[in-house]
């Protein structure tokens, strides 16, 4: 399998042939198991075991290419006692997320009223 360069904001990206931010931003954060990982760190540093045993069913492969990816990308830092936290950049990109957050709780209320309503 061909390793596929780290999303960045001025490259081309899936669904971007300019690299729009937003849209590097959210090709990063597509990847299979990067938003995982990231809510898994918003309380504090994670060694890679409990990270991959909080991800259950996350291959090994996997969680080191998506650590080496948001590291990469600027939303992790390793600590001293070599766990993996949040950077700067992570923690604001959960700032960021919240209105998501609230929004798709919303969402979800409309959804099962409708799917009740069927």
């Amino acid at each position: 399998m061909t390793e596929r360069p780290i999303p960045a904001p001025g490259r081309p990206v899936r669904g971007s042939t300019t690299g729009r931010p937003l849209m590097a931003a959210l090709d990063l954060l597509g990847r299979r198991w990067a938003l995982r990982i990231l809510w898994e760190l918003r309380a504090g540093p994670v060694g890679a075991r409990a990270l991959r045993r909080r991800c259950d069913g996350m291959s090994t492969s996997v969680l080191y290419d998506r650590l080496r990816e948001l590291a990469g990308a600027g939303l992790l830092t390793r600590t001293d006692g070599d766990a993996y936290a949040l950077s700067d950049l992570g923690v604001a990109l959960g700032a960021a997320l919240e209105p998501l957050d609230t929004w798709s709780r919303a969402w979800a209320s409309v959804a099962v009223d409708e799917r009740r309503d069927a």
